[in-house]
């Protein structure tokens, strides 16, 4: 069994030219695999592998407290083995294609209560040009739904605040409506800050700057969020996604229709949108527990 699993490592190096880290991660779980199998009694050679080891096997990995993830790997490693195996000839069958794959746990996202993102937009201080900046852009994000990419993509011909609505061209361009708190944190950043922000060697056409008078970065605004939030005295994890989801965990509480929040979000597919009700349902389970006298 040793020596067959090097002539697969082996293979996946020359015919496939996998990177090393995979070649690592493949040989680690085989190397489980294989140690589990020489422990049943019926098991003599690969050959003798039926599809009930290998779902003993996987039970066996679940019982360690293994994740979905890593059972889904471990079966991606074993179907690649098995069927290098049946086409070098090593064996007559391939007992791992009848095998499911674990379906995999979506973990929820992290999210805001109402009393945190007030908190949180109120943390800007507008008594310069970087406050109002910053005060504009997280009114922004909570306001629209947009990722943290679109929003620093975002051109000055973008925002229309006129009409009440901003154009992102992420993925696909989406028309996103904007209520009057974002519309008037942008204009007062338009007014006030902006023009202190343009710099006469770079004539940048992005809606938010950096002190350079160029784009404002991904890694600059998730330096601006980790210190707004600290400033606020908020304890959760918060990503740069952390107000994209909010905004939909919201709406989607207050009764908003699915389509046309995943239509806001951009989504393709309205199963990504659909974890945001997990959330909302498992937020009512907690109040219920918490507060109803015989929960």
């Amino acid at each position: 069994m040793d020596e067959l699993l090097k002539n697969f490592i082996q293979y996946l190096m020359i015919e496939k030219g996998l990177s090393q880290n995979t070649l690592i991660a493949y040989e680690r779980d085989l190397k489980s695999y294989l140690h589990y199998l020489k422990n049943v009694e019926t098991v003599h050679s690969l050959n003798d592998v039926q599809r009930v080891h290998i779902v003993q096997f996987l039970r066996f990995l679940k019982e360690q407290g293994k994740s979905s993830k890593t059972l889904a790997r471990h079966i991606a490693s074993v179907r690649a083995f098995h069927q290098f195996l049946l086409r070098a000839k090593n064996t007559e069958q391939d007992p791992s294609v009848q095998v499911e794959t674990p379906r995999l746990e979506r973990s929820l996202p992290n999210v805001l209560s109402l009393q945190e993102v007030e908190v949180l937009l109120e943390a800007p201080k507008p008594l310069d040009h970087y406050g109002i900046r910053d005060k504009a852009m997280l009114e922004l994000l909570y306001a629209t739904g947009i990722r943290v990419s679109e929003l620093i993509d975002l051109e000055m011909d973008h925002v229309q605040l006129s009409m009440g609505f901003i154009r992102c061209m992420g993925n696909k361009e989406r028309i996103i409506p904007i209520g009057r708190a974002a519309s008037d944190a942008i204009k007062h950043y338009l007014e006030e800050a902006r023009p202190r922000f343009i710099s006469t060697k770079h004539q940048d056409h992005a809606l938010f700057l950096n002190h350079q008078g160029k784009r404002l970065t991904r890694q600059g605004f998730w330096k601006i969020l980790k210190k707004l939030a600290k400033e606020a005295g908020i304890d959760k994890d918060l990503t740069p996604h952390t107000l994209r989801h909010s905004f939909a965990t919201h709406l989607l509480e207050n009764g908003a229709d699915l389509r046309a929040v995943q239509e806001m979000l951009g989504h393709a597919d309205i199963s990504t949108t659909q974890i945001y009700t997990q959330v909302t349902k498992t937020k009512l389970k907690d109040v219920y527990s918490k507060f109803h006298p015989r929960a």
